[in-house]
């Protein structure tokens, strides 16, 4: 029972961890990246109010925005980094995205046209600035060089375009891939840098269910008139949740061997109990007990320590699960330690997000190993032979 106990107590806890953890960086991701986004085929969107129009008749879609997206590098003093520049209309990108409460520092509404401001993170804030804690106050100390891989032709030949930004603000997110490489400035000043006035990349979109993003995705395919492409975050972050998804399912084998072997432990005992109870056995036959009686008796007595062990089980690992992070808080304060560095890792906090199917499925599959665990010593007891095992009585 105990084995049994242990091993649906931990394929829940761990389980519930990993469901926590992906929730959270799905969260995360999701909070800076859309929902879902439509996107011109081999050429920018220049009917992009149109398409902003049509894809918030659909029912599932809550929020739409704009949006220009390229490559660039940005310079100050001697550190260069390379971005992913975004140009945002900010009003509208709130509709679609956290970032607007992910600010420490500046507004998003700084982001003004012809202003020529950017919004940076802060792991990219500290590597051109030393700082995240940016003087807001001085302009010239603020300001950044932005190169795009466009030529422009001059006199003395092909030279790199760059214009000169202020950083009126800095963001974090914690996602690393946001808050070292991302930069976002105001829609039509992009649009200038690029040469892309009246275009844009695409148009980003916000759902009422995010787990609805692929269905929706299809259905607006089916809408538009053709030359776009609806892609969702399934799709943009695959490989990603895929190699969670991954991780979940090897876990689960893994802690659940410790169910099997404690299924291996009823095996052994109840072989034990029919080898110690020979002479029983064979009494109750020479009274009149079926061969089937004697099987059904000691299969009852398996499954009942298997019933047993997972309600047990299920009774301390749902607990577990629902108060992990006080658990995990309560132990490091104890031996004063931590676990998860917010130095090292983004995600400091042990989360926990306990999906109840994940709970029957455990105790289902519990419930079928320990059955069949009794099939073997339960026909081998069927199988005692009175005259036999009363020999030598």
């Amino acid at each position: 029972m105990l084995g049994i106990t242990i091993g649906i107590l931990a394929l829940i806890v761990v389980l519930s961890v990993m469901n926590g953890f992906e929730k959270e960086l799905r969260e995360r991701i999701l909070g800076m990246a859309s929902h879902a986004s439509i996107e011109g085929i081999l050429k920018p969107m220049d009917d992009w109010q149109k398409v902003a129009d049509k894809a918030r008749k659909h029912t599932h879609v809550i929020g739409t925005a704009p949006y220009i997206e390229g490559q660039a590098m940005v310079s100050h003093g001697s550190h260069n980094q390379g971005v992913l520049i975004r140009g945002i209309i900010p009003s509208q990108e709130r509709t679609v995205s956290e970032i607007g409460s992910k600010m420490i520092s500046g507004k998003l509404d700084a982001l003004k046209s012809g202003s020529y401001n950017i919004v940076i993170g802060s792991e990219l804030a500290l590597g051109l600035f030393g700082t995240t804690n940016i003087n807001l106050s001085d302009r010239t100390e603020r300001g950044v060089t932005i190169i795009i891989p466009q030529a422009t032709v001059t006199p003395a030949g092909l030279l790199p375009r760059f214009r000169r930004f202020t950083v009126v603000g800095v963001f974090e997110v914690g996602m690393h891939e946001y808050d070292s490489g991302l930069v976002l400035m105001n829609l039509e000043d992009a649009a200038r840098l690029y040469h892309m006035q009246g275009e844009v990349t695409g148009v980003r979109l916000k759902l009422d269910d995010l787990f609805l993003a692929p269905l929706v995705a299809r259905e607006l395919v089916q809408d538009m008139s053709g030359g776009y492409m609806v892609r969702d975050w399934s799709q943009m972050h695959s490989n990603l949740f895929k190699a969670i998804n991954m991780e979940k399912r090897v876990m689960f084998i893994i802690l659940f061997l410790i169910v099997a072997v404690a299924a291996f432990n009823i095996v052994s005992t109840l072989v034990m109990v029919v080898t110690d109870k020979e002479a029983d056995i064979a009494i109750l036959r020479t009274l009149g007990a079926h061969p089937r009686m004697i099987m059904a008796t000691f299969m009852v007595q398996g499954t009942f320590i298997g019933i047993i062990g997972t309600i047990l089980g299920v009774a301390c690992g749902v607990p577990l699960a629902l108060n992990v992070n006080t658990v995990v808080t309560a132990l490091e304060r104890t031996f004063g330690v931590h676990f998860l560095s917010p130095d090292i890792y983004y995600i400091s906090e042990l989360t926990s997000d306990l999906h109840w199917n994940d709970v029957f499925m455990i105790s289902a599959f519990s419930l079928i190993i320990t059955l069949l665990a009794t099939l073997y010593p339960a026909w081998r007891a069927s199988r005692t032979q009175p005259a036999e095992a009363l020999r030598y009585e």
